[in-house]
């Protein structure tokens, strides 16, 4: 994805990064840094530390760590382009040029080879053409009686249809007309098309693609509209159309509500995936803020994963009928490639003739929360759907069994979980567990136990305090011996890392002229030793203004300078005497005077 260094630099030299994370996590002044309960994992006491003056966040109870892209990545489920994007329109700067070729692996396009700011613009025009049709459908929503009338009639309030902006689509082929004066002018018409709003007929004529339809706004990661959902109000065909794919809106990649009801999920920490708008609006309309729906497709791995992100908990809600359970059966399957220990997906199946919807209203909130409570876990319901129409006391209904779940078997990424099926359809089978691995070509990892005489933690080395120091303050590099370091062999990961950082100094003189307030990892992004070095970071948080670092520097140079000092003398004292050059000689005798 080709966003330039310098943008990245410049962004995050730009925005704060207390700013950006309290928009989403409330943050409390703690000394020199913030804190908060981390939003990665579930904890009491805050270990979550946001650092105004290098510009990064740290936890100290699960590792994460990054900056103002990185947690919207990890937070809010972004892209790395997305989160730029997100970062950039919050801090008011504009992509760059070159963001084209990132738009066109997103799906995006050039508009008939125009260039690249030309095409920027035009997609730049497409969101603000939806956000006026927004508004129209709205409006057109509050002078219909029959729009109205179907929406109490599923037992709608207003104030929920406001909170999602619902609106309605009047009859007529041209209504958009009303709010576009040059409708009918062909860079206009293009617009609406490219926007999926207008659809152009095989006799020449256009008119508006929704009519007489409610109509349900999507919204994309960022909060914008990208795409529509139309339900009939008068039984037509088909009862549920949605925008065509276009240069903002891919539909097996977006999720409906997901947007807002991030905060809702992460409260629950659990989401609840429906089939319809009209579930995920009824739900909310009950209290229950914590789902979203797939938008007219099947689930898939894409929309798993995107979900993964935001709980560890996933509850599929499906209609009792065969379409619902064939819809979850393919959710089930195409889970099981996202699924990692400590993930939970479950599947919640609603009585007969009954949805979200209908079910909520006639029931209540506390009695379809009961049903949550009732959810089947993913490997109950794997089990139960390959074998309930088997007779596991025969032994050719077992072998279908067998050869029916081993490819599943097969995808599960997720190590303990694995096992535990393996051995349930043992005990299910009557065969023993290595028969069965065996048969299945599984090859159980096996996890050493750790030793008991664990070794006592080392002291820091000079080279960790030496990337501690330039970590922290990168103006110490002009005082730095490279020759020192780079001549030093030591098989260290450490030193591999120090001398990779000096790389970087070096090419980027400003980082040390500048004193950057921005994380040098920002430039190490990606690297072998990014992990080492976020967890080194992590450690000048805990530091005091008592540190003395000039101190501590010229002791790291000394130390290391000692350290190379014994080896050479090792080396020349390992020659016999004889065998040394005169050189060598006053080497080692200079060696040993210091």
């Amino acid at each position: 994805m080709t966003i330039p260094p310098s943008f990245i630099h410049d962004l995050l030299n730009r925005v704060n990064i207390v700013d950006a994370i309290d928009r989403h996590v409330s943050l409390k002044k703690a000394g020199a840094n913030y804190v908060a309960c981390c939003p990665f994992h579930n904890e009491k006491t805050p270990s979550f530390t946001v650092s105004p003056t290098k510009q990064f966040y740290h936890c100290f109870g699960c590792g994460a760590h990054g900056n103002a892209i990185n947690f919207l990545m990890e937070y809010s489920g972004y892209s790395f382009v997305e989160a730029v994007q997100n970062l950039a329109a919050f801090t008011g700067i504009p992509m760059p040029d070159n963001n084209t070729q990132v738009m066109q692996k997103k799906g995006l396009h050039q508009v008939d080879g125009q260039p690249e700011k030309t095409a920027r613009r035009a997609i730049q025009d497409i969101y603000e053409v939806m956000r006026i049709a927004t508004r129209f459908y709205r409006e057109q929503l509050k002078q219909s009686n029959s729009a109205i009338s179907y929406l109490k009639q599923r037992r709608l309030t207003g104030e929920t249809a406001a909170r999602f902006a619902i609106g309605y689509a009047p009859e007529g082929w041209q209504n958009l007309a009303a709010i576009f004066p040059d409708y009918n002018a062909e860079k206009t018409r293009n617009l609406l098309i490219r926007a999926g709003l207008m659809i152009a007929s095989d006799n020449g004529k256009y008119y508006d693609r929704f009519r007489d339809r409610i109509i349900f706004p999507i919204l994309n990661q960022q909060g914008q509209i990208v795409a529509f959902g139309g339900r009939t109000v008068n039984h037509g065909e088909p009862k549920y159309l949605n925008s065509p794919e276009t240069d903002i809106f891919i539909k097996g990649h977006e999720i409906y509500n997901l947007f807002s009801a991030r905060k809702a999920i992460r409260n629950a920490k659990c989401v609840i995936v429906v089939e319809g708008y009209m579930d995920v609006v009824a739900l909310s309309q009950h209290g229950i803020d914590y789902a979203v729906a797939t938008l007219g497709t099947a689930v898939t791995d894409f929309h798993i994963q995107k979900l993964l992100r935001h709980s560890d908990r996933i509850i599929f809600c499906f209609d009792g009928d065969n379409a619902g359970k064939k819809a979850a059966r393919r959710a089930l399957e195409n889970s099981l490639t996202q699924l990692s220990d400590g993930k939970t997906i479950q599947f919640l199946f609603l009585p007969e003739n009954e949805d979200p919807d209908s079910f909520i209203h006639r029931y209540g909130k506390n009695a379809f929360e009961q049903q949550i409570s009732q959810s089947i876990p993913l490997s109950e319901f794997l089990l139960t759907v390959y074998s309930q129409e088997l007779n596991l006391r025969r032994d050719e209904d077992r072998a279908k069994f067998i050869h029916d779940v081993k490819p599943l078997l097969h995808s599960i990424r997720a190590p303990a979980l694995s096992i535990m099926l393996l051995n349930r359809i043992a005990q299910m089978c009557d065969m023993d567990v290595q028969e069965l691995e065996s048969l299945m070509e599984i090859r159980r990892k096996i996890s050493r136990s750790p030793q008991k005489n664990m070794h006592r933690k080392q002291p820091i080395s000079p080279y960790r305090w030496l990337l501690l120091i330039l970590l922290h303050q990168p103006g110490y590099f002009s005082r730095l011996d490279q020759k020192l370091i780079l001549c030093s062999n030591d098989n260290n990961e450490e030193l591999s890392a120090l001398k990779v950082l000096i790389e970087v100094l070096n090419k980027n003189p400003e980082i040390v002229s500048n004193a950057p307030t921005t994380s040098l990892l920002n430039y190490l992004r990606e690297t072998s030793f990014e992990t080492l070095l976020k967890k080194i970071e992590s450690e000048t948080l805990e530091w005091n203004d008592d540190l003395n670092l000039d101190a501590e520097f010229s002791g790291a140079l000394q130390k290391i300078a000692d350290i190379q000092r014994k080896k050479r003398m090792t080396e020349l004292h390992s020659k016999p005497l004889n065998s040394l050059t005169a050189e060598e000689k006053q080497e080692l005798q200079r060696l040993a005077m210091h």
